[in-house]
């Protein structure tokens, strides 16, 4: 073992014990512990038998329909698990799994790592056939859905084996439901997979068909450290997860809870004020969320923020779409410097996090890479450019996606990973992102980044929300155009914003067009869907 090796396992063991993931145990509970790890890895499956064995009585889980402990998850999810394999379902199946945050989505994916089963996590903002191609593309022996996309999932669930993750009313679904297999089956321990099952995550599709992302479980906890020395989550607390798990952000944060025994509260939509409510009622310590759900919490104004008390909460992270300089400085000024912000993508996983003392100092910036991980520019001959230069962002670490399910990859340079952007380092060695690269118009012979343009109307006094995209000009070649959602009770005309953008920016980044709109479209992850703006 070199010496890189031997410093990265000391600092790996440094930040778990800090995090308290590995607190003094009784020793019979840490052989069964140590053991657990053995058999199952790093994996979902070891996370709650672990925690199982360490604290049975913690709550784990706590959504719409009460708790459950670590104990219970365990027992629930290894019934599951042989209950699916009575059914057919083996090692290397896929499952798909089209569920909101609640305790189905948490049963199925560790069910799923006790089988050795792949899981494929479908978006719950998909149309019918969106899933119907996926499925088709994927192949997965069987489908998990809420019973809210019965319908939705008709073409799609056709010759696979279904199953209900949550249903509402009186009147049980046809289908098989996860309680009835959790509460018939086998709770006895499930024999480990040969092979760790992989997870499939599916890119936001913003600009194009969504692919399928596949990852392997990590080999070891150093990615999680590294994130423990920039977000400081810690053992057995609480996190509100907002952020919906079938994508890689509240993803993260499962599995980040999972692996420090801490106990997640969820619930299936998103409320703004429901939000502060139940961060409020179970002390959470940590919120996940997109950046979307902030505006929309600070939305609430003064007097509603302050009905509820969270002074148990250190954390607040963000990420899954831009954050605006602006609003993560409102959001810090309404509950204290305790925002964080990542900057990733769902194939490179993450590139950079923000704390609360970068986004003081630079607000707007995606911050530094955390330890493990190297972000470089490159211009368009592939040569890496210096501090203020934009140029198009690479990513290295050790959670990097092996390719998309349907074939092929994001480009590479000197090892790096392509997130997909462009973006540009400041003095400090912060990072700053610019756009993405398939966005860059260029406008009477200058490159142009809607970003840039976009955070300076944000700014404007009055506007709640804006994008830009590139529009044909004849003159220019091309020129921007923006949307424009204004507060309620504004004034703004679209003088008014082009007269902002003439005083702060050269001419040909002033917008040629500007629509007001009640509101931009978004995926479920928070991200403005331009490619319905560029329809208009």
């Amino acid at each position: 073992m070199n010496l890189g090796t031997l410093s990265t396992k000391a600092f790996t063991a440094r930040m778990l014990i800090s995090s308290g993931m590995f607190a003094p145990t009784r020793p019979d509970k840490l052989v069964r512990v140590l053991r657990a790890l053995q058999r199952w890895g790093p994996t979902p499956a070891a996370g709650y038998t672990a925690s199982a064995v360490r604290y049975p009585d913690d709550r784990a889980i706590i959504d719409e329909l009460g708790t459950l402990t670590f104990a219970e998850v365990h027992r629930r999810t290894n019934a599951l698990a042989h209950a699916w394999a009575d059914a057919g379902l083996t090692e290397g199946d896929s499952v798909a799994i089209l569920c909101r945050n609640h305790r189905g989505f948490v049963d199925a994916t560790v069910a799923c790592s006790k089988l050795g089963a792949h899981a494929l996590y479908l978006n719950t903002e998909f149309a019918g056939p969106q899933i119907t191609d996926v499925c088709e593309r994927e192949r997965p022996a069987a489908i998990v859905f809420d019973e809210e996309f019965t319908e939705l999932v008709a073409d799609a669930a056709e010759g696979r084996k279904r199953f209900v993750g949550w249903f509402e009313g009186a009147d049980k679904p046809a289908d098989a439901l996860l309680e009835d297999l959790v509460a018939a089956g086998d709770a006895s321990e499930v024999v480990p997979p040969q092979e760790k099952g992989r997870v499939v995550i599916l890119t936001s599709g913003t600009t194009g068909t969504p692919k399928g992302a596949s990852r392997k479980q990590p080999e070891s906890l150093d990615p999680a450290a590294a994130l423990f020395s920039k977000i400081p989550l810690r053992a057995r607390e609480r996190t509100m997860i907002s952020a919906p798990m079938f994508h890689s952000w509240g993803f993260a944060h499962f599995t980040l809870g999972m692996g420090l025994s801490s106990t997640i509260v969820l619930r299936r939509r998103f409320d703004p004020e429901a939000t502060l409510s139940a961060t409020a009622m179970h002390e959470c310590t940590a919120l996940a969320v997109v950046p979307v759900m902030l505006q929309r919490i600070l939305e609430l104004g003064e007097d509603v923020i302050a009905r509820y008390d969270l002074g148990a909460l250190r954390v607040i992270a963000a990420s899954g779409s831009a954050l605006p300089g602006e609003l993560a400085t409102e959001v810090m000024d309404a509950f204290g410097d305790v925002l964080y912000n990542l900057y990733g993508s769902t194939e490179v996983a993450w590139a950079t996090i923000a704390t609360p003392q970068d986004l003081r100092v630079a607000p707007g910036t995606a911050g530094r890479p955390p330890r493990g991980t190297i972000v470089r520019l490159y211009d368009a001959e592939d040569r890496e450019v210096g501090p203020g230069e934009t140029g198009r962002i690479f990513v290295g670490n050790d959670m990097a996606f092996e390719g998309y399910t349907g074939g092929g990859g994001k480009a590479m340079i000197d090892g790096l990973l392509s997130s997909g952007d462009v973006g540009h380092f400041d003095e400090g060695g912060r990072l700053f992102i610019d756009g993405r690269d398939d966005e860059m118009i260029v406008s009477g012979g200058e490159n142009v980044f809607p970003r840039e343009v976009e955070d300076l109307i944000a700014s404007l006094a009055g506007v709640d929300e804006v994008a830009v995209t590139g529009v044909q000009d004849e003159e220019f070649g091309q020129r921007l155009k923006a949307f424009v959602v204004t507060a309620e009770g504004a004034t703004l005309g679209e003088d008014d914003v082009k007269g902002h953008v003439k005083k702060n920016l050269a001419r040909y980044k002033v917008p040629r067009e500007v629509v007001f709109m009640d509101e931009l479209p978004r995926n479920a992850t928070g991200k403005v869907l331009k490619r319905e703006l560029a329809e208009d």
